[in-house]
This record gives structure tokens, C-alpha cells and sequence, in this order.
């Protein structure tokens, strides 16, 4: 889903037509400035003219330009931006311009993007291949609206790209217009056929239809045409064609329950090399998806001669404390099926750090909540590190067959180097000791969950400190550990492979502030939480509004609940 790049238009002939060193130039000049030279090739030749010194202004700034082109075939986009800075700096033009807004695309910084693509608009003429790039920095912004406008000025302006059309589609998915994508993206396969990236937009319509045989035929001919013929198109990062084939080949597979095809597909994902944003995101999933499919799970209790309600089974005891409470019978023989799913932790129970009252109480009740709107719920309390662990990774394997997925903890959590942690029970906060490596990284969550055709919402009643910071006194009861940065607010939500149905962070506390334990049974955002979560017919944005007046109202202005989101429309938790 990359973008054929606007050529500079050069005075070739008088660039090496000077009598000096003219057989030096002779050679040099059609390496540089050519955009089928390989990148290497093409680089070391600029590199050799720009050494000459003998060029200045606007021919300097095209050579510069031609060397971006060939750090971009490379995926190095930040010499790409270097490079195109100083183009620009000698001699602007709509092309370096163009250049640059797509490097800074591809590194995911879409609001640098647009600028840049604003400013090559602004010197003109107009450009459907210009409107076209900005609309994908507008799609990667969740912005689709604005994306489709610009995809729609990129039709009408020419050249005709399967492209554009193709990227209108995926937009059209975002926003929940099925038909409408599926139109845009057979128009793209129908002016390109060889082209892959539109069979791959096409599959994961399929996979939201629930059509995963016609998903897994689309992705394999994509992966037959990438691999049969390198991108034309020099825009188009290294390896983001086949690294995104097989990544949705494998969602795929994993959703139709074919393990071994889907672990083969996650595995050559990995193979590639991500030099792209959307790239990276699609390798960190199919990372998580091939662990939790590799990872030997033990086999199940075997059943006894009597029947399903013998004795032993009305006479188990109740699972112990700090394990993980499985989805009851009929939950379980919905899992197959379940379009909406959650994991509720709540983690209490401190052997080293400050124990906190109201977790346990915190998840029991957010868990009966959203069992009573028809969620199937992985529940777990005052869990460690092993326990903690099995229950996520359980919870991400039923995910994958799911529409919704609903995340909540409450407990300790903090930030360390701007990822976001969950904190086990018997975490142990020291200096130096692998800290990190014995919580729960968010991160990971995510990627688990990272989808296009599924509504993610992550909600975290937790603290919002840096444990290694300095100790803070505290009058009562906090889900603060020590003070110090706060946990890391997402800086896009959305990018890579979540351009589809979209994500919710919610936090319990604003930046940098202390999620309160409350005085009663339940913190005052759970308490708040669980009262609005299940009314019928509230979006779940409006519903986390209600929350978070009556928490303002209930600490006195303390604690302001916070959230981020990319959600691409109305998402009701309980149904209308």
C-alpha cells in the first residue's frame, strides 16, 4: 500500500554536459540519477558527484534528491529525510517534498507527513499521486474521512492507480462500508492483476465476513505474485508486501483452527525485513501468534466414568488462591464461536510492595459486569508471575476468533523506559535486577490483539508512576508504587496492522497522577465503571464520559480518568 513516487524533473544533459571531467560524469550521472539503478549502486554514484564539488543550487539539490531515492529503496528513511532536508534546503521542489512527507509515512510521524505533503500541494500543480500519499498519512491517523477525499482527488486528477483505489477501499472497511471497500479494492485488482497488495486488502474483508477460505486463496495469490515479481513501484518499503501476505494468511489459518499452516505462515512473517512502520507492527503480532501457538500446553484432566455432574465434579474444591478462574462450562463451549471475549485481572495480594484492598474486589465485579452483557470472560485474581503469564497468553489464544476483545486490570503498574508494565504479585522492584522481565508488558498485549477486524478496548486501573523514581509518602491506599513519569500514553493508536476496526486505551488517572484504592469495596473507577458498563444502548465512549464525572465528583478533582482513542465509530458493550 505504498506510493509510485513523483519524479524530479531533470536537466540531465546540462547537469554532465560541462567539458571537465566529463567522462567522470559520463559515468556517473545515469547511475545517480536513475531510479531502476540498484540502491547500492546508486548511492555510491552520488556519493562520487557530491565529492567533486563542483555543483551548487539546484543541481546539488538534485543530486541529493537522487541519493534519497536510493536510501529509500533501502528502507534507511532517515537518511532519506536528511538527504531530502538538504534537496530542500538548496532548491525546493514538490517532488522532495513528496519524498520526504513519504519517508516520514513510513516511520510512522503521519503529522510531519502531511506537512510535507501541504507544502508540495501548495507549490503545485496538483497532483493526484501527492493527494494520494496524503491520504494515507490521513488513513494511518485513523482520519479516514480526509483520506477518502484525498483518495477520491488522486482518482479524478490520474495517473489511474490500482493504488488509490485500493487504499479508498481499506478506508471504506474502516469506517464499516463493507460493499463499498470491496467494490473500490476489485477495481484495483481489475486495473492491476499482478498486483498483490490489493488481494491482501481484499482478504481481510473476507476474514471480517467470517470468509476465511476466500481470505486464505486472496493471500496466497498475493504471496505467489510477490514472490513471482519484485515491487515496480520504488516507494514500496523492503519486504512489506510478503511480510503482510503472510501475516494475514496466518490470522487466517489461526482463525479456521489450521495451527500448522498458521505457525509456517507467522514464521515467515519473521523471515522478512521490517524497515516500515506497518511492517514492524504485523512482525510484533505474528511474533505473539506464533509463541502462543508454539508453547506446549498441557493436556486436559482426563474426564471420569461417571457422568458430567458425578460426584468428584460437584465435590471439587474452588480453584486456590492466585489461580486463574477458567470461563465456566457453557462459556467454554461458546468459546468456539464467541465474537466478543475479555480478560479481567485484579492483582491485590503484594508480597514485597505496598498490598493493595480493593483489586480482587475491583475484577469480580467488572467480570460479572460483562459476563451479564454475554462477554465470555478469562478471569483471574492475586496472581504471580507464572499464573499471570498463562492467563494472558490463554486469553490471546480465544481471541483470535474474536470480534471484541475487552481488556481490564486493576492492580500495580508502571513505566519503565516508555513501555507500559502490569506488576504480578510477586514482583520484587530492584535496581538492576530484570525487572521488566518479570512483569507483564503491555506491549505484548497488544500485539497479541493486533487485528483489523477486531474493536480492541484496554482498560487499566493502575497506577502511573516509575517504580526506580523516588519514594512518595501517600495519606491512603494508591495504585501508585513509587513517583516518577507515569505510564506511557500510546503516541498513535492505529498505526501498522490496527487500520481496521480500532482501539480504546482508558486509564484510570491522567498523566502523571495517582490512581486511587478507594475507602470503600471497590476503587472509585471500577465502582463507577461497573455501574455504567452493562447499560444498554451507551457507547462505550460516552460511557467511560459518565465514568469519569462521577470519579472527578467522588475524589474531589484528584483523579481525572483518562483515554486515547482510534475507534472508527459507535462501539456499544451492551447492545442497543
Amino acid at each position: 500500500m505504498r506510493r509510485a513516487i513523483l519524479i524530479l524533473a531533470l536537466l540531465t544533459a546540462t547537469l554532465w554536459s560541462a567539458p571537465s571531467l566529463a567522462q567522470s560524469r559520463a559515468q556517473l550521472g545515469p547511475l545517480c540519477t536513475t531510479d531502476t539503478t540498484p540502491a547500492d549502486q546508486q548511492i555510491a554514484a552520488c556519493n562520487k558527484i557530491i565529492a567533486l564539488k563542483v555543483f551548487s543550487g539546484e543541481k546539488l539539490a538534485t543530486i541529493y534528491f537522487w541519493r534519497a531515492v536510493g536510501w529509500n529503496k533501502k528502507g534507511n528513511y532517515n537518511q532519506v529525510i536528511a538527504d531530502a532536508g538538504e534537496s530542500i534546503r538548496l532548491h525546493p521542489s514538490t517532488a522532495t517534498y513528496n519524498l520526504r512527507g513519504s519517508a516520514y509515512y513510513d516511520k510512522g510521524e503521519d503529522d510531519i507527513a502531511i506537512s510535507d505533503f501541504n507544502d508540495a500541494l501548495r507549490m503545485g500543480p496538483p497532483s493526484g499521486i501527492i493527494f494520494h500519499n496524503r491520504g494515507n498519512a490521513w488513513r494511518s491517523k485513523g482520519e479516514y474521512a480526509k483520506a477518502i477525499a484525498d483518495y477520491d482527488q488522486a482518482i479524478k486528477l490520474g495517473p489511474p492507480s490500482a493504488f488509490s483505489w485500493q487504499n479508498r477501499g481499506t478506508s471504506k472497511r474502516a469506517l464499516g462500508d463493507l460493499d463499498g471497500a470491496l467494490a473500490d479494492i476489485n477495481e484495483a485488482i481489475r486495473l492491476d492483476p499482478e498486483l498483490p497488495q490489493p488481494l491482501t486488502s481484499r482478504a481481510v474483508i473476507w476474514r471480517a465476513k467470517g470468509d476465511l477460505d476466500r481470505a486464505i486463496a486472496d493471500t496466497t495469490e498475493a504471496i505467489r505474485l510477490a514472490k513471482a515479481k519484485a515491487p515496480v513501484n520504488i516507494m514500496t518499503p523492503p519486504g512489506s508486501v510478503l511480510i503482510s501476505a503472510y501475516t494475514h494468511r496466518a490470522l487466517a489459518y489461526e482463525a479456521k483452527g489450521d495451527f500448522d499452516r498458521a505457525k509456517m505462515d507467522y514464521a515467515a512473517a519473521l523471515d522478512g525485513k521490517a524497515s516500515d512502520a506497518g511492517s514492524k507492527a504485523n512482525q510484533a503480532t505474528a511474533k505473539v501468534r506464533l509463541s502462543l501457538l508454539s508453547e506446549v500446553l498441557p493436556p486436559p484432566p482426563r474426564k471420569p466414568a461417571e457422568s458430567p455432574r458425578s460426584r468428584a465434579e460437584s465435590a471439587a474444591p474452588p480453584p486456590p488462591a492466585g489461580a486463574a478462574s477458567p470461563p465456566s462450562a457453557p462459556a467454554q463451549a461458546a468459546n468456539a464461536t464467541s465474537r466478543r471475549v475479555a480478560l479481567v485481572i485484579g492483582n491485590g495480594a503484594y508480597a514485597h510492595v505496598r498490598a493493595l484492598p480493593n483489586p480482587t474486589n475491583d475484577a469480580r465485579s467488572i467480570a460479572k459486569s460483562l459476563r451479564d452483557i454475554g462477554f465470555v470472560v478469562t478471569e483471574g485474581t492475586d496472581l504471580n508471575r507464572t499464573a499471570m503469564q498463562a492467563t494472558i497468553r490463554d486469553f490471546l489464544r480465544e481471541a483470535a476468533r474474536s470480534q471484541v476483545a475487552v481488556v481490564y486490570y486493576a492492580g500495580h503498574g508502571v513505566q519503565v523506559d516508555g513501555r507500559n508494565y502490569l506488576a504480578p504479585i510477586d514482583i520484587q522492584f530492584q535496581a538492576g535486577s530484570g525487572m521488566t522481565e518479570a512483569m507483564m508488558d503491555m506491549d505484548t498485549i497488544m500485539a497479541g490483539l493486533d487485528d483489523q477486524v477486531r474493536t480492541n478496548i484496554l482498560i487499566l486501573d493502575a497506577c502511573r508512576n516509575n517504580p526506580m523514581a523516588p519514594k512518595l509518602a501517600s495519606a491512603g491506599p494508591a495504585r501508585d508504587i513509587e513517583a516518577g513519569s507515569g505510564l506511557a500514553a500510546p503516541a498513535t493508536l492505529g498505526a501498522g496492522a490496527t487500520l481496521g476496526a480500532g482501539t480504546l486505551i482508558a486509564f484510570a488517572t491522567a498523566p502523571g497522577q495517582v490512581a486511587l484504592d478507594g475507602e470503600g469495596a471497590n476503587s472509585p473507577f471500577s465502582a463507577a465503571l461497573t455501574r455504567h458498563i452493562g447499560t444498554p444502548g451507551l457507547e462505550v465512549q460516552q460511557m467511560l464520559t459518565r465514568v469519569r464525572a462521577e470519579v472527578v465528583a467522588a475524589t474531589k478533582g484528584k483523579q481525572v480518568p483518562w483515554s486515547n482513542s482510534s475507534l472508527l465509530g459507535e462501539v456499544y458493550l451492551a447492545e442497543k
